[in-house]
Parts: structure tokens; C-alpha cells; sequence
């Protein structure tokens, strides 16, 4: 607002109180009479007078007599003078002389008549200051009676100022006047535009406008260019006076968006000072224009009625819960500020519109508030996963290596030349946080990889990207590939795991090999150096001209296993001398360990990719492993028996030996030999318990079958472990002669939230590493199958646009809260990511 009109406003408000707080002089003293060659000479040129002739006061003129004297303060604080002018008997003149004349009342700027007022149109103080108003800003408020004179003039201000359109049902009324007074203050501002046409403010859902009452419309034709277009109008909702339009006009001169980089409590604006509240959206650095257009869409909603500012999180520290989304900050005194989580912006114009429906959200607040300080309380949580997030919440993540994305900037991420690996999670949910930090950990160990581009999606703030790429659970990685297919990681959460597949992921697969020498090279681990602590063996697969089917399924199952290992494949002439010197024919596997010096030939008597998939997994996993927490799902996906030997460190150089005979056994055995380190893997202490009543002496040999019955029996501890002892003893167990150390409850072992079922994860895909085609970002999508409505991506259903919203920002605005929103969970945890 310009320097001249704040001066207009501060001495408007000043001359307003000065004569509401000053005693009332006698009306009788401010009344001028004069005689007519005196008011004559004494008019000064600008200075406008109202002057009433008279010979003498008659009874038929006293009404109005007394009206012009209580008109005499209000018109003289807008510099016109009140006079009456009493003519000599003989004054023939034009104003003394005529019988009609003495009827009426004049108005003179100078000494230029500009109106004639009928006495009759002047019949109180309210038409006295509005007529003589109006007279004198003729030039300044223009008045309409077409709708297509008032179309004209929003077109020739469109671009260059705003308009103030009030209608009134008649001239003359308190409600004339008092736009007639803002206009006498803000006509430099605005182009007022008076009407007396009910029809121009004729609401379109309404065919039956109240004629009877006066309305006032800011037009906001300065940000308006589209002539097809009326100006967006913002109506004053409360009473046509002159301090509510003055309000009114102050709202609309603020800006519409403010940009806050302090704490909320200091922050004071035109709405608080006019009491009004002032909703703040809280928002991010890396969601900052949505949240920006979110709160202009916000703003416009409720202009007039609440302030709108951003607020973003990375400016100031907030003492506040950092899932919230929205604040309010209400103008009454001493009351804090409101913190709350809505789901859109038709939540926070009714947090305003609506009092009681923002006292419900108060006390469902306060209710979360007390139930997260009980849960903080608590040593232990139900679920790890969500306890580890907890207590982990207030710890910043270093996230400078990893590129945020957004709705914006996805696709041309996704057509990069590198490798593009994109973490799509939601900032709500435990897991996707937990995850979150594992990929901050595969930043720190790729660190300097060329051809590599480690980002993320937060799908709570970019549900569309989310839906159009298909992620249907939290958290989901895929890799993209300019030119190529997108690849889904579904194996294990952890850092070391990921970054391995990530590495392995560049190496086609399967690789083709051109001669014998490099095939001879590839089984002896020959790879490039940033492949050599990924990889742990090689197979290749043999193929001659005569086996194309199992060659195509093999490199169909190359495409589903890339990134998990490393595939090769040769079909040359000399394909067959190649494996009969591993004593194999075509199609044939050739398996090179790299703890090992030998190569396995494996022929393949199966021939679809699904079977190589298997066949290829089985192999891979280890003769006797250590079971972890990281392979036990992959051991547990052969739904077979356990022979698990527990210790506490390294066992036995003769019961290794023992059990790896036992192992060496696996053609014909149908049982999983491994074993388990409870120093390397603690959680084994709370499987012997649930094993057994008391902890036996290590080492303990123990056949346990999870997936049918239950039964858990132990080795006799009084004999040694020896291939031939542990055969005759399972020999015992299948003719039922043993009798079972402990049975486990029949109770479902499952975990407290499907999202934590990782092991139905892995084994909702049939092969497991299912290969997703990439899409272009604009491509349509499959449809979402029935049933996994748990893990749905949230999708917003978008609604119709605000008129002028396009035009005026060149893109639709945001109806959904993005940012730091967690709208979706019951009771969130704090995580400075967030």
C-alpha cells in the first residue's frame, strides 16, 4: 500500500476517534449564516459548501432545518462547510428570488454550483453526507445499472487496480453513506462502483436475490487478465457500516500468503490485529512450492474470515510435535498456539468456518497428546520396529547424498543416463522410517559409485507418482534405467543387502559371453573391482544351438534374478566341450563358489523360468549355513525341517565336520542342516526358551518342524555328534520312538501390523524377484488388484478448480495438506526427516 494512502488511513482512524471521544459541541455554534452577497464572496475555490436559502424558517421547513444543522460535524470532518443563507425580502436573485428555489439545497465547490438537491431527497444526516458525497465524487465512483456497463469497467482495470462494488437498495441510505465515506478515504486505491440494480448482484444459485439487503464485493481485478473472465470477488460478510468496510479493505490490501521465518508466537499481523485467527502451514524445503500453492488455495478460501501463512520447518526450531501440519493462532490473548494434523484443506477452512467442529478437534488432539506421552512412557512398545523409530525420533538424518523427488521433477529423474534408485515411502509409517535410515547407510557405502543416483519419494506427499508407478506397499525400491525396465527390490531391508543389489544390478543379467576364455574367467570371479566384495558366486549357463527354449527361459530368469546374483550365459559352437569338461551336458549349470575352487556342473532338467529361478536359489544357498536374522527367511521359504545345532561361538572342529557330512547328504535328505551362533545372533537365547523349560548346555543339536506340528526334539546329549548317531536318531523320529522335547502353541505367529509381515512380502511374488516394466510418467497404470486395500498408497480425490486459480498461477492449486502430513496413522512418532 503507497505512502499516501497509509497517511489517508492513519488520519481516517484518528479523525474517527477524535470525534467519538470529543463532547458534543452546539450544533446551532458549527451552522454558518451568512447573507447571500457575504456566502458568495466568502467561497474559496476547491472548498466545497451546502447552502440552504431561506427567507425565514418555516414550519414546513424546520424538519429540514434540523437535519442540515445534525449534518453540519459529519460533513465538515470531510472539509465541507454547512450554511445557512438567510435573503432580504427585496433579493430577487436566483437562489433568494424564486419560491423553488427556496426548496431546495445547493452544492458548491468554489463557486461552481455542482447539484441541486431537492429538499425532500435530504430528509436525514445519513442522505445529507451520502448525497453531497456522491455529488462531489462523481468522477471517482462510477455508477452501473447494466451488467454489461459494470463488465466494461472490470475489463479496463483488469491488470492495473482492484474494484469495490457495493450495491445498495436505494441512495440516500446509511449503508449509501457509509461507501460513500470509504470511498472518500480509499477512492485512490480502488475504483468504487455503486449499483442499485439487485439483478448485478444476483448470486447464480440463488434466483431470488434479497433486494432488500446491501452487499459490498472486493474485486481483485489487479491479478485478473483473461477478459473471458470476471474479476474473483471476495464479499463482505458482515454489515454494510463504515468500520466494517474499512476492516474489510485492510484485509484485502494484506498479502495474500505470509512468509514467516520466526517462532509463530512473535508473529503479529493486520488479522490478528483486527481479530481475525492465522492459520499456519507448516511446510519443507523439499515440498515448498506445492505447500506454498496449498496455502494460496487455502488463503483464497478464506480471505476475509483468517490469515494464511507458510511456515517453513527448516528455518526455525520448533518446540512442537513434528507431525503436525497446520497451526492456528487465535487473536485472544495468552491462548497458545494449536497444533494439529488435518487431511485437507476443506479440514482447515472448517477449523475456521466452524467453532464447534475446531473445539472437537481440540479434544481429539488432547486425547492423542495424552495417549503418545503414555506410549513415550512405556520401556518396551509392541512392535520392535515402531519402538526402534521412537526412540530413535529425535536424531537428524544426513540426507544430502540422497535427491528428493517430487511430482515435478520424477520423470526426468527416471530418464537420467545413471541408474536412478528410488525409494518410495511414506513419512508416517514406522517401517518406511526405519528403512529410511538403511538407505542413508547404502549412501554412505556407494558413496563415489559412478553411474548411481540414490533418491526418494515421500508418497504421503506425492500420491500421484506413487500411484502411476504402482507401489502398492511402504517402503518399495525400484530401479530405473533410461531405455530399459524398472527393477523392484523385494528382498531383505537392511543396508548391506541393498547396496549389494543395487551394485549388482548395472551387470546385465544374464552377461553374455562371446568366448571360452572369458567364460573360464567369469567362473573364476572375474569382474570388475567395484563387483568384488558383492560377489559370492557365479553361474553360467550352457547352451547349445539345439536348446533355445532353455536358453530363452534361462535368460528370462536372468531378468527376474538381476541384482540378487550374477549370471552368465554361453551358446557358442564349442558350448559343449565347454561342459563336458564339468562332466554335464546342454542345457547344463555351472556353479562357482567363491569360498570354493571347484566348479559344480548342474544339468537342467527343468526348462521353464520359473524352475531356473528356484533351481538357481536353491543352489545358492549355503551347504551348511549360519542362520542370521538376515538368510533365516530364504531357509524358511523351503518349508522344510530344521536340523539346527545351537552354540555359544564356534562349534566343534569334529561336530563342523560331523554336520557337514549330514548337509553333503541334501539330494537325498529333506531337511535343512545349519546351525546357529548365539553370540553372532542373540535372539537364539529366546528360541531355546521357547524350545525349552530350562536352557540346556551348549552345544545342543536340535530337529524342529515350524511349518507342520510343532514338535521339537533335542539329541540325546549323552551321545556324540556323528553322521551315523544323528542318522539313526532321525530314523528313530520318523518311526515315532522318540518322544518330542516340547511342542510349540498352536498359536499363529504373526506380527501385530500387516506392513510388518515381511515374509508374506517376499513371497507374494511367484518367481520372487518379480521384474515391473517401467512406465513413462504419463502412462496409465494397471488398476490395483482387490484385497491389498492396507497397502494402498493414499490417493486424494482431486475436486474441480477455483475459477481464476489457473490463470493466475499456470497450474491447479493444491487441495491436500503435502509437506510433513501424517494423515493416514492413528498415533505417529517424531523423526527429525519429517
Amino acid at each position: 500500500m503507497s505512502a499516501p494512502t497509509d497517511r489517508w488511513i492513519c488520519s481516517f482512524s484518528l479523525l474517527l476517534f477524535c470525534v467519538a471521544s470529543l463532547p458534543m459541541l452546539g450544533k446551532a455554534n458549527l451552522l454558518q449564516e451568512l447573507g447571500p452577497q457575504e456566502y458568495f464572496n466568502s467561497l474559496q475555490a476547491g472548498r466545497a459548501s451546502l447552502a440552504f436559502f431561506s427567507h425565514n424558517v418555516s414550519p414546513s421547513a424546520q424538519p429540514f432545518l434540523d437535519q442540515i444543522e445534525n449534518s453540519v460535524e459529519a460533513l465538515q470532518d470531510y472539509g465541507i462547510s454547512v450554511v445557512k443563507v438567510n435573503c432580504p425580502k427585496e433579493d430577487v436573485s436566483r437562489y433568494c428570488g424564486k419560491e423553488n428555489a427556496l426548496r431546495k439545497a445547493y452544492l458548491f465547490r468554489g463557486n461552481i454550483l455542482l447539484r441541486e438537491f431537492p429538499t425532500d431527497a435530504l430528509f436525514d444526516v445519513n442522505s445529507i453526507v451520502a448525497n453531497v458525497l456522491f455529488a462531489l465524487l462523481f468522477n471517482e465512483v462510477k455508477y452501473v445499472e447494466t451488467l454489461a456497463d459494470l463488465q466494461n469497467i472490470e475489463n479496463s482495470l483488469k491488470g492495473r487496480s482492484n474494484m469495490v462494488f457495493a450495491y445498495v437498495p436505494a441512495t440516500g441510505t446509511a449503508e449509501h453513506r457509509a461507501v460513500m465515506e470509504a470511498a472518500f478515504v480509499y477512492g485512490t486505491d480502488h475504483q468504487f462502483v455503486l449499483t442499485t440494480e439487485a439483478t448485478l448482484v444476483k448470486d447464480p444459485g440463488n434466483d431470488d436475490p434479497d433486494a432488500s439487503s446491501a452487499r459490498l464485493l472486493f474485486c481483485h481485478c489487479q491479478r485478473g487478465t483473461e477478459l473471458a473472465q470476471p474479476c474473483r470477488r471476495t464479499p463482505m460478510e458482515q454489515p454494510l457500516t463504515l468500520l466494517n468496510i474499512h476492516r474489510h479493505l485492510k484485509l484485502m490490501g494484506a498479502p495474500l500468503v505470509t512468509e514467516v521465518a520466526e517462532d509463530p508466537e512473535k508473529v503479529s499481523t493486520v488479522h490478528l490485529q483486527l481479530g481475525l485467527p492465522l492459520v499456519f502451514i507448516l511446510s519443507q524445503k523439499e515440498t515448498y512450492e506445492a505447500d506454498r500453492r496449498t496455502a494460496e488455495f487455502v488463503a483464497w478460501q478464506l480471505l476475509g474470515k483468517a490469515g494464511v501463512a507458510i511456515l517453513p520447518r527448516d528455518v526455525v526450531d520448533l518446540n512442537v510435535l513434528l507431525r503436525s501440519n497446520v497451526a492456528l493462532k487465535t487473536p485472544d490473548e495468552g491462548v497458545p498456539i494449536k497444533y494439529l494434523v488435518l487431511e485437507d484443506t476443506d479440514e482447515v477452512i472448517t477449523l475456521v468456518e466452524d467453532k464447534s467442529k475446531f473445539e472437537q478437534m481440540q479434544e481429539d488432539e488432547d486425547e492423542e497428546e495424552e495417549d503418545e506421552k503414555e506410549n513415550d512412557n512405556q520401556d518396551i512398545q509392541d512392535d520392535q520396529v515402531v519402538e526402534a523409530v521412537s526412540r530413535d525420533r529425535k536424531r537428524e538424518l544426513p540426507l544430502e547424498q540422497i535427491l528428493t523427488l517430487t511430482e515435478e521433477t520424477f520423470p526426468s529423474a527416471t530418464l537420467e543416463p545413471a541408474r536412478v534408485v528410488v525409494l518410495f515411502y511414506a513419512s508416517w509409517e514406522a517401517v518406511s522410517l526405519a528403512v529410511l535410515r538403511s538407505y542413508v547407510e547404502v549412501a554412505d557405502l556407494l558413496k563415489g559409485t559412478q553411474g548411481i543416483l540414490l533418491s526418494k519419494v515421500n508418497c504421503w506427499d506425492w500420491p500421484g507418482v506413487c500411484t502411476k508407478e504402482n507401489i502398492t506397499q511402504f517402503p518399495t525400491i525400484k530401479i530405473y534405467q533410461k531405455g530399459g525396465r524398472s527393477l523392484t527390490y523385494n528382498g531383505m531391508l537392511g543396508a548391506e543387502e541393498l547396496a549389494r543389489f543395487i551394485v549388482l544390478s548395472q551387470v546385465s543379467c544374464p552377461l553374455k559371453l562371446a568366448t571360452v576364455d572369458e567364460a573360464e574367467g567369469y567362473l573364476r570371479g572375474e569382474l570388475p573391482p567395484e563387483l568384488s566384495s558383492y560377489h559370492h558366486a557365479s553361474v553360467l549357463g550352457v547352451f547349445s544351438k539345439a536348446t533355445s527354449v532353455a536358453r530363452e527361459a534361462f535368460v528370462e530368469a536372468g531378468n527376474i534374478l538381476s541384482g540378487h546374483v550374477t549370471l552368465g550365459i554361453y551358446f557358442e559352437d564349442d558350448a559343449l566341450a565347454l561342459s563336458r569338461k564339468y562332466a554335464v551336458s546342454p542345457p547344463a549349470l555351472l556353479l562357482a563358489r567363491s569360498r570354493a575352487q571347484s566348479v559344480e556342473g548342474i544339468a537342467l532338467s527343468k526348462q521353464s523360468a520359473h524352475d531356473i529361478v528356484q533351481m538357481i536359489r536353491y543352489e545358492l544357498l549355503d551347504t551348511f549355513p549360519e542362520i542370521t536374522v538376515q538368510n533365516l527367511p530364504h531357509y524358511l521359504q523351503l518349508g522344510r525341517p530344521f536340523l539346527i545345532m545351537f552354540s555359544n561361538g564356534d562349534i566343534g572342529q569334529m561336530e563342523s565336520k560331523e554336520m557337514l557330512k549330514l548337509a553333503k547328504r541334501r539330494p537325498q535328505q529333506a531337511f535343512v542342516t545349519c546351525w546357529l551362533n548365539l553370540k553372532n545372533t542373540p535372539v537364539g537365547h529366546g528360541i531355546l526358551k521357547a524350545y525349552f523349560a530350562t536352557l540346556p548346555s551348549l552345544p545342543v543339536l536340535v530337529w524342529v518342524n515350524l511349518h507342520t506340528g510343532g514338535q521339537v526334539f533335542r539329541f540325546p546329549p549323552d551321545q556324540s555328534v556323528t553322521e551315523t548317531n544323528v542318522l539313526s536318531w532321525l530314523e528313530k523320529l520318523k518311526a515315532g520312538l522318540e518322544i518330542p522335547s516340547s511342542t510349540l502353541s498352536e498359536e499363529e505367529w504373526k506380527p501385530p501390523l500387516p506392513a510388518y509381515n515381511f515374509l508374506q512380502m517376499m513371497e507374494t511374488t511367484v518367481p520372487e524377484f518379480t521384474l515391473h516394466p517401467s512406465y513413462s510418467h504419463g502412462d496409465t497404470q494397471e488398476q490395483q488388484q482387490p484385497g491389498s486395500s492396507e497397502e494402498k498408497a493414499p490417493v486424494r480425490e482431486e475436486q474441480p478448480e477455483e475459477p481464476g486459480m489457473t490463470a493466475e498461477k499456470g497450474q491447479s492449486p493444491g487441495r491436500d495438506l503435502r509437506g510433513t502430513a501424517p494423515r493416514l496413522a492413528g498415533r505417529e512418532k517424531r523423526h527429525s526427516e519429517l
